[in-house]
């Protein structure tokens, strides 16, 4: 058996040097409804550009530096890319990172109410037998509406006018009432419309033939 040299020391092997780690990968898709769209969006955009400007998915993640596989993710909204993922697509595409997000806002806003689910509101008429249900109010950066469901099934000597801004549209869905709009009056019968400026003195003034029921629905011009 051999034996160790007197005053010989054990050499230490030196470990393996550490790599720094690869950044982490783009997150995956979310399931939030909003990020799902946001990805669609994106998505769009990206695939739409690549083909106008006659790029393949390999030559676009040689340009971006993005592997193919990450790119083909996006363009399958199959993942949320990083904003500076994003970047690199959007210099590659020679197009303002802005707009791979165009059309997102338009896509936002909608207001679903089930049949006679929609809140009942107090207004100036409100009095038995005069309801309004309330079938959504739609607001953004550059519209305002509102409508509702106007119910009137008593008849009532003392009608309310109404003054609001905004334009209004009324659509007389059942039965039979004279609408007084300043000066003027209407027969509304079914199926019959009527639209006005809202800052005029408005109003039912004879409920002809009940029940009556009728959209209104108010535009507001856009606050400045």
């Amino acid at each position: 058996m051999p034996t160790a040299r007197r005053g010989s020391v054990p050499v230490k092997k030196r470990a393996p040097a550490r790599l720094p780690a690869p950044p982490p990968p783009d997150p995956p898709r979310a399931a939030n409804p909003g990020e799902d769209q946001l990805g669609r969006v994106i998505a769009n955009h990206v695939r739409s550009r690549r083909q106008e400007i006659g790029l393949s998915v390999s030559q676009l993640a040689e340009r971006s530096e993005i592997s193919k596989g990450m790119l083909s993710k996006i363009e399958n909204a199959q993942t949320s890319p990083s904003l500076a993922t994003l970047a690199r697509l959007a210099a590659a595409l020679d197009m303002p990172v802005t707009s791979l997000f165009r059309g997102l806002a338009e896509e936002r806003d909608a207001v679903f109410v089930k049949a006679g689910a929609g809140p009942e509101i107090v207004r100036k008429g409100t009095r038995a037998g005069h309801r309004y249900e309330q079938l959504g109010s739609l607001r953004g950066p550059n519209k305002r509406l509102e409508a509702l469901l106007v119910s009137l099934s008593e008849p009532s000597e003392v009608f309310p006018l109404f003054q609001h801004p905004g334009v209004e549209l009324l659509y007389q869905l059942e039965g039979v009432m004279e609408y007084g709009y300043g000066t003027q009056r209407y027969r509304m019968e079914p199926g019959d419309t009527l639209q006005f400026e809202g800052e005029i003195a408005h109003g039912p003034t004879d409920l002809i033939k009940l029940p009556i029921h009728f959209l209104s629905i108010t535009v507001f011009a856009p606050k400045s």
